[in-house]
């Protein structure tokens, strides 16, 4: 097997202390030390923390919307593909006893001046919202304008089921969420 490149231990050494400990908690030399890197060559591959927490939503996005795409990838319509989203939170959020949404978790943990993080969990939830959008758009039972007015809705159910189960350390929020979300779809 391939030794894992510094990059690469870097990044998935911060990914897993952002994801479960928070940004703010996570230290440089925490990072360095379960790396197993030296200092100079964490700087070498990014300036800063900042650098490699936008690194890691970058790659968390590309991870999430994947998985999702193909849990929900069976599904024969567009509404079972937006309701199987639910399914799809509850076995994502149990695996990680949940710990929550990574970018949740990372924009209430963030300094003032990580504008470049910020931007990257803004772009995460636009992305959501836009797929969304476009899978309700394909629909029969939506114009274009209940699509995204509905889409919008069934987002605010998705982040508040997140964030829920994460308080309540279970999955009846979800549950809950995909039962209203059923009901908006009808």
């Amino acid at each position: 097997m391939k030794k894992q490149g510094v990059r690469e231990r870097i990044i998935e050494t911060a990914s897993r202390l952002f994801y479960f400990n928070g940004y703010n908690q996570t230290g440089i030399n925490q990072i360095i030390d379960e790396a197993g890197v030296a200092k100079a060559s964490l700087y070498q591959h990014f300036r800063s923390k900042e650098a490699i927490a936008v690194e890691y939503l970058v790659r968390r996005h590309t991870m999430w919307m994947a998985k999702l795409n193909t849990y929900v990838g069976e599904c024969e319509t567009p509404e079972d593909k937006i309701t199987g989203t639910f399914d799809y939170l509850t076995e994502w959020l149990t695996e990680v006893d949940f710990r929550g949404c990574g970018w949740q978790n990372i924009i209430v943990d963030l300094p003032k001046d990580h504008n470049k993080i910020k931007d990257q969990a803004v772009y995460h939830k636009n992305e959501l919202r836009n797929w969304i959008h476009n899978t309700l758009k394909v629909s029969d039972n939506f114009s274009a304008s209940e699509a995204e007015d509905i889409g919008d809705e069934v987002l605010i159910l998705i982040e508040g089921a997140i964030i829920l189960s994460q308080i309540q350390k279970n999955e009846w929020p979800i549950q809950s969420a995909k039962r209203a979300c059923i009901s908006l779809l009808k």
